[in-house]
């Protein structure tokens, strides 16, 4: 009979375990390395291992803009202070901040009645002297037929011609002085010089105010139309230069200062008269209608100068152009789906595309995405274009069942 506390079954049982456990990771070592030993199952996995995805682009052909891109300032044509031309209180403010007003409409008024009874004074000064001359000139007539009877002395006869002589000049002097208090008057209605929008009030009402008097009344700024000011570099000076001459005006963009939207279109007015030696560019205005007023004085934008188009050229994305050591080039994807490196001489480029001169050919399918580990004669296939050809199966499966 058994013991209960015999170890024997146990020693046996665990014997068991081991040698089952023992075959069954024989049996999956051999099962994995026949899998993946076998012909077909290890060249497609190291294949699939090698194979790159990617995305491409075709080389096209197409217009580029040549535009240069400076940074500018928002520059209006005219800025006025506004200042008054004589002292006197200010007896009324006919503006109100931020108005638009046209050249010609009152601003302020300064008190006129100081200036009103001064002409009055002068006027009154006019009439008199007027009225002497007029009396000299009747004796000098009246002396001029007596010496002709030598009725009168010859020295009394031109003493009196002298004093018509010097009554004219005190009339022509009265009259100035008339004319300058009229003037004064006119200065008392401070007017708009020229059409603009106004910026804040620097005097109030009730102040005295006096000739050249520092801050004015307002500053008047010209909206409409503004100016764009912005530096071309000296070396591309000849070709806009030659743009210039030929087209006389050339088209510019106004972005923003982060050069993402487009504000404004103008053209070119001027340019400058010399180079800067500091900074070896030279400044050009712009001109923009500025209707809806988004350029603002002083503001920063980016002036984007279009000088030509190159027409029918050879155009690569961007994010194509690769930089070695040797220079520029691109990953070509041949027609067994394997990379060739391409040099290329680049040209003018945008946010977009870049101008191939030489290196590329028209319709060559060129890496876009995915270059991170690519090598000449690398595997690589194109997803986007293996979903494009399964979903035209798909389709011509359901059309002709």
């Amino acid at each position: 009979m058994s013991n209960n506390n015999d170890p024997l079954p146990s020693y046996s049982s665990r014997k068991k375990w081991l040698i089952s456990s023992g075959v069954l990771g024989v049996v999956f070592c051999a099962g994995f390395w026949l899998f993946f030993h076998t012909p077909t199952h290890k060249h497609h996995f190291r294949a699939n291992a090698l194979i790159q995805p990617v995305a491409v682009q075709r080389v096209t052909r197409g217009s580029m803009p040549v535009v240069l891109t400076e940074l500018g300032t928002v520059i209006p044509i005219t800025t006025v202070t506004v200042q008054t031309r004589i002292s006197g209180y200010l007896l009324n403010v006919l503006f109100t901040e931020g108005q638009h007003v046209h050249k010609g409409d009152d601003l302020a008024l300064i008190d006129p009645r100081p200036y009103e009874v001064l002409l009055k004074q002068y006027q009154g000064q006019l009439a008199r002297d007027r009225a002497q001359l007029e009396q000299a000139r009747m004796d000098n007539a009246r002396y001029q037929r007596l010496i002709k009877q030598d009725s009168i002395d010859a020295k009394t006869a031109q003493d009196q011609q002298f004093m018509v002589k010097q009554l004219e000049g005190t009339v022509k002097s009265d009259e100035a002085l008339v004319d300058n208090q009229k003037l004064q008057l006119l200065y008392c209605h401070i007017t708009a010089p020229v059409d603009g929008r106004i910026g804040i009030r620097a005097v109030d009402k009730g102040n005295y105010i006096a000739a050249g008097q520092s801050g004015g009344l307002a500053v008047l700024t010209q909206m409409q139309p503004i100016s764009v000011i912005f530096t071309v570099p000296q070396t591309q000076l000849p070709e806009v230069l030659e743009e210039l001459h030929t087209k006389k005006v050339l088209p510019v963009e106004a972005w923003n200062s982060t050069n993402t939207v487009k504000i404004a279109d103008g053209t070119t007015s001027v340019l400058d008269s010399e180079i800067d030696t500091a900074t070896g560019t030279v400044r050009m205005r712009a001109i923009f209608p500025n209707k809806d007023e988004r350029l603002f004085p002083n503001q920063f934008v980016n002036a984007h100068l279009k000088l030509k188009t190159l027409k029918n050229v050879l155009l690569v994305p961007s994010v194509a152009v690769q930089t070695g050591p040797s220079g520029p080039f691109v990953y070509v994807v041949q027609a067994n789906n394997t990379i060739k490196i391409q040099p290329i001489v680049t040209g003018i480029s945008d946010a977009t595309n870049t101008v191939i001169l030489s290196g590329a050919t028209e319709g060559e399918k060129v890496v876009t995405d995915g270059v991170d580990r690519l090598r000449a004669g690398t595997k690589v296939s194109i997803p986007a274009e293996e979903d494009h050809t399964n979903k035209d199966h798909h389709h011509k499966h359901h059309k002709n069942p």
